[in-house]
């Protein structure tokens, strides 16, 4: 008798779990399209029509649920994110002593984390050997979290009746999603600057094919802009998420001039801090990197746009583009802009 090998027919689920939103992603099996997506809000009025006695691992266990329900989704398997502000993200250096470096990254992690020792679970990825002044170093990304933290979100896919593959980082998934849109030899000689913008924080990666030299989160995001417009239009906060967010779903040709020019102007100073917070980004990476300078700008994430890339672009004198996560994938209609898919597909994309 022929025995036959049963393969997964489908990848994991990838689960990005925002402040904001859920964003569910699978794949088939050889990763070339998408099988199903969800998106689910969890704005602030969703959450306030939910019952105040449960604790919030129930609440977003049920909201998980829910948004599987809305999907096609086959299996149970998921792979999870951490990240801002529950993940610590640091370029640090270390000496350049390979039988140490275990050691030696503990040792500089342990003045760095915000939390004791004994419940920080600590990753890093080796990055190479560089010269400062006239010693060799070790460049290296630190990659940090709470025990505690980690525990919850494993509580939370517990309660939903899922199993954990894996619990993957952001900055990762990022990566990992757009390294294999670009798999061209030349596209891996090239080094980006890969940005994504969400609702809490920005997610800032410098890579050359598939290997990260820089990471960072900035602390600026949709919530930013939202507290901006606020105080500029002097309006309740949840009036200004609305309104930008009514004004950014219309096309640009039915789009209020007068509005567009107060959002745009709310929101200036929000993006020249993130535009400067980059060009500090850029800059650290041509001083460790010398002599490999970043090639061009991808911008993605739920507050990313084209004219936005543009701005950004110009503002950090490098080529840009919008990001679209999904463009290699046969795929259903998106709900919302393509961008906003980022994490969730590389997610979906670990282990393959």
């Amino acid at each position: 008798m022929v025995q036959l090998r049963l393969g997964a027919q489908f990848s994991p689920i990838g689960v990005d779990i925002g402040s904001s939103s859920i964003k569910l992603v699978q794949l088939d099996a050889e990763c070339r399209s998408i099988t199903s997506c969800v998106h689910w809000d969890l704005s602030p009025e969703r959450t306030m029509r939910q019952s105040s006695s449960k604790d919030p691992e129930h609440e977003l266990a049920e909201a998980l649920q829910r948004a599987l329900g809305m999907g096609r989704f086959r299996g149970r398997r998921v792979v999870v994110a951490l990240g801002s502000p529950e993940l610590l993200v640091q370029n640090i250096r270390v000496a350049n002593d390979p039988n140490a470096l275990d050691d030696l990254v503990c040792a500089e992690a342990a003045s760095r984390i915000p939390f004791p020792w004994d419940e920080a679970e600590i990753r890093y990825l080796e990055i190479a050997s560089i010269r400062q002044a006239e010693q060799l170093r070790r460049e290296v990304i630190l990659l940090a979290c709470h025990r505690p933290v980690i525990d919850r979100l494993l509580k939370v896919l517990e309660l939903a009746r899922l199993a954990c593959q894996a619990i993957d980082v952001e900055p990762i998934a990022l990566l990992r999603c757009y390294s294999r849109q670009f798999r061209r030899e030349s596209d891996q000689a090239r080094r980006v600057l890969l940005v994504s913008i969400g609702y809490t924080a920005t997610v800032a990666v410098i890579a050359q094919g598939t290997q990260a030299a820089f990471m960072k989160y900035i602390e600026i995001g949709g919530r930013h802009f939202d507290e901006a417009v606020a105080k500029y239009l002097a309006m309740p906060l949840h009036e200004a998420a609305a309104l930008r967010q009514h004004h950014g779903d219309r096309r640009a040709d039915q789009r209020d001039p007068e509005v567009a020019r107060s959002l745009a102007e709310a929101i200036r100073p929000a993006l020249d801090r993130l535009a400067t917070e980059l060009t500090m980004c850029l800059r650290y990476f041509s001083v460790t990197f010398r002599g490999q300078p970043v090639d061009r700008l991808i911008l993605s994430g739920g507050e990313a746009s084209a004219p936005l890339a543009d701005w950004l672009g110009q503002r950090l004198d490098l080529p840009s583009e919008l990001g679209d996560p999904m463009r290699v994938y046969e795929r259903p209609n998106l709900p919302g802009p393509p961008s906003r898919w980022d994490i969730a597909v590389g997610l979906a994309l670990n282990g393959h």
